[in-house]
């Protein structure tokens, strides 16, 4: 028998009756050892540091009607959330593929997945692109009898200085969803005209003062290196030029200058498109698609694609109007409020 005795360890002590930094939120980065306390701060319209809550699951639910022994497709798996609730419903004998491309998130997925008792048989994890899962149909048999894709960025990935997606703490610079692949945001601004990075800001998040911030930011003397660097740019020459704007106004100037920036980085319209383009491919006849967005550059591509698929035969029916989060939703988590929701069913042949 060993003599060897655990040694207990401490949490990192903190300042202040309640955490301020990220990794300082123990209770919320273990709500199953704290399921009271994580109940308290969703309760208060909060998400979880470290988690994501899914947004129109009961409306996603509705238009997908999942049935048992169906073959399934997360498009956008992030935190499982939608997964989570359509698994239990296809089976047995059913399937559910989930995808992603962000190495660091999709492990942690697969393992949240997989202790909610989903094996391997009935829940796939592949590290990938959604614009490429064509790739996928002889594994799934040919096609997908529903596929949710629910695009744009997740909390755990905001939430996270380490990512650099937010403008509200420090963090590198850098908006990649995938690690390592491609030019950080730091990067992409080094080697950008004012033109371009205008263009940016204009076409990926249509910002009313995309020429004012392009300017700025390359008026730098170096380009911002971290996400208050370039908070802080924005920030001091909005004010400047605008003095009148609310901080209201403000924050969602710096919000749409970096979800500009991540759309680049990531050339997230580029894979969007190709998804849409392929979508009916992967669906079989009858299938049900959900496409949830969170911004008018999503919105319309996903609205466009599905109306030219109605046009050309290939849906049957497609959402006249977008679907959007009830009040009660909106209400409890505020980060559902720009959501829109689209569907589609594939033409019988």
């Amino acid at each position: 028998m060993s003599d060897e005795t655990p040694v207990h360890k401490r949490r990192k002590r903190y300042r202040g009756r309640n955490p301020r930094k990220f990794e300082e939120r123990y209770k919320e980065l273990n709500p199953e050892k704290y399921p009271q306390d994580a109940e308290h701060i969703i309760a208060k319209g909060n998400t979880l540091a470290g988690s994501h809550r899914p947004i129109c699951v009961a409306e996603i639910l509705e238009i997908l009607n999942p049935q048992p022994g169906e073959v399934a497709l997360d498009a956008t798996l992030g935190y499982g959330g939608h997964s989570a609730v359509i698994l239990p419903k296809i089976l047995p004998g059913g399937r559910l593929f989930g995808v992603d491309v962000d190495s660091i998130e999709l492990p942690r997925t697969e393992a949240r997945m997989r202790s909610m008792g989903f094996d391997q048989e009935a829940f796939i994890a592949r590290k990938m692109s959604f614009s490429a899962v064509r790739g996928l149909l002889y594994e799934a048999g040919g096609g997908f009898d529903l596929i949710v894709a629910d695009l744009g960025v997740s909390s755990m990935q905001l939430d996270n200085p380490a990512r650099g997606f937010s403008h509200k703490s420090e963090g590198p610079l850098d908006l990649r969803l995938t690690p390592q692949k491609g030019k950080s945001a730091s990067e992409l601004i080094a080697t950008l005209s004012a033109e371009e990075l205008e263009r940016i800001l204009s076409e990926n998040a249509d910002e009313p003062h995309a020429r004012i911030i392009a300017q700025a930011i390359l008026a730098s003397p170096e380009p911002p290196a971290t996400t208050l660097e370039l908070a802080d740019i924005v920030q001091r020459r909005i004010k400047k030029i605008r003095p009148s704007l609310t901080e209201k106004d403000l924050k969602s100037t710096l919000q749409r200058t970096f979800m500009a920036l991540r759309i680049e980085v990531n050339q997230e319209f580029d894979a969007l498109e190709r998804f849409l383009s392929v979508l009916p491919k992967c669906m079989n006849p009858g299938a049900r698609a959900a496409v949830l967005t969170f911004h008018s550059g999503e919105d319309r591509r996903v609205k466009r694609a599905f109306a030219k698929g109605y046009q050309t035969g290939l849906y049957q029916k497609v959402a006249s109007n977008p679907i959007r989060p009830s009040a009660q939703e909106r209400r409890s988590n505020p980060r559902s409020s720009c959501a829109k929701l689209r569907w589609a069913i594939r033409a019988e042949l």
